[in-house]
């Protein structure tokens, strides 16, 4: 996890600034920039099973918004803080300016424990959540989705609500809804889809076989689970060892993921899973592999464990697993590491399709949405490595200077009102 004196939002400023030094920014744009537009704060009561009234806090926060509607998901975790939800709307502006997005970023979160409460009192929790916060969302505003511990079913009583407040329904005003509500095809598995595209764009930078080449995966959800089996399957890769929030499990000759899966979804944990043994959950990032994918929760490659990670490419399926001073052990040691803002932005990107398709009432076959994917992805890292490579800048700096510079350009373009 961040070491004490780190904030998630601070690292997401330190990021910036490295970004902003490279582009020698204007120091105006800069405070601009480096500060979110607009955060909310609500305080608001749910009905739960037993009668009683429980009270949730949640956020919604608006970074920027030069390039367009605020885009971002909605977390649902004990953990959840204003200053990790500041620092993701932070980094939802950067990864749709690099993929070419015309978004802005948002995010959201509830301080709860969705594993605690029923369906019930989740959808009432939702509910009474989106009421809360409609004063600032909506197709041309801000349009949410789901991200730790929210599902396409919490997106579709999202939508349901908004659509009661405006008397008609609004299937745009969020993204990752099942598709019996205006969601798309792909979108489930978009995330971890263009994580292995941007893997394998990595793989045949450096002139890597996929088959004989192996991948570790920390966090076995939706996006780690679909990376794994992706990189496997597509790639040709082994996939050595996998973990979720409790445990990890190892096999040297290779997991079989389909029987990981059934087992997860059968036991609720991957301890005792059949055909490989339990490792601590922290030696996983440490194992030696062609590719490691941090998908799990950010803060998990520090200034304490980076010297030992032996991967020679780290793709960021989570948001911000690795501290700038991670950073920077990483890139002493050669390691390619693919930044998140790049590697899981198949996601929003397939969000931006979904929120396409539903504006205009005309949806598209899946197989449309992943060749878009992988072009879109597939430009995004090869326009990221050749600035890399043109400035001799780490990928992230490289990426973060494309998109802030996107940024930077609509703002000066817009001008300050009034």
């Amino acid at each position: 996890m961040l070491e004490k004196d780190e904030s998630a939002y601070a690292i997401a400023q330190e990021q910036f600034d490295r970004a902003a030094d490279v582009l020698d920014l204007d120091d105006d744009l800069r405070r601009v920039l480096r500060e979110v537009k607009r955060e909310l704060t609500v305080h608001f009561p749910v009905l739960m099973d037993d009668k009683s009234i429980g009270m949730f806090t949640g956020y919604r926060v608006q970074h920027n918004l030069a390039r367009g509607p605020a885009k971002g998901g909605i977390r649902f975790h004990p953990a959840v803080t204003l200053d990790e939800v500041k620092a993701l709307a932070m980094w939802m502006t950067w990864k749709c300016a690099v993929v070419g997005l015309p978004y802005g970023g948002a995010k959201g979160g509830v301080i709860c424990d969705p594993k605690h409460l029923s369906l019930d009192e989740q959808q009432r929790l939702v509910r009474r959540y989106a009421t809360e916060i409609s004063i600032i969302v909506g197709p041309e505003s801000d349009i949410p989705a789901p991200d730790v511990g929210t599902t396409a079913q919490h997106m579709a009583w999202f939508m349901d609500t908004i659509s009661m407040h405006r008397g008609y329904s609004v299937p745009a005003t969020v993204t990752g809804k099942p598709l019996a509500v205006g969601g798309s095809e792909g979108r489930p598995e978009a995330t971890g889809r263009g994580l292995a595209f941007c893997v394998m764009e990595a793989l045949e930078e450096l002139g890597i076989r996929g088959p004989g080449s192996t991948a570790v995966v920390q966090g076995f959800g939706n996006v780690g689970a679909v990376s794994a089996k992706l990189l496997n399957r597509e790639a040709g890769m082994t996939v050595l060892a996998v973990s979720d929030s409790t445990s990890a499990i190892f096999n040297g000759h290779g997991l079989d993921l389909d029987e990981v899966e059934r087992y997860k979804a059968a036991n609720g944990t991957l301890v005792g899973c059949p055909g490989a043994e339990n490792i601590d959950p922290e030696e996983l990032l440490e194992l030696d592999c062609t590719v490691l994918v941090p998908a799990a929760l950010e803060g998990q490659i520090t200034r304490t464990n980076a010297a030992k990670v032996r991967a020679k490419i780290v793709a960021e399926g989570a948001n911000g697993p690795t501290t700038p001073e991670a950073d920077d052990i990483l890139q002493d040691k050669g390691a390619l590491l693919i930044p998140d803002i790049v590697a899981n932005a198949g996601g929003v990107t397939v969000s931006y399709f979904e929120w396409v398709q539903d504006l205009q009432e005309f949806f598209w076959e899946e197989s449309e949405i992943n060749q878009r994917l992988h072009h879109i992805m597939s430009r995004a890292y090869k326009q990221v490595s050749a600035k890399a490579g043109e400035l001799s800048i780490s990928m992230r700096t490289a990426a973060y200077a494309l998109a802030v510079d996107q940024v930077a350009r609509a703002t000066e373009v817009r001008g300050i009102y009034p």
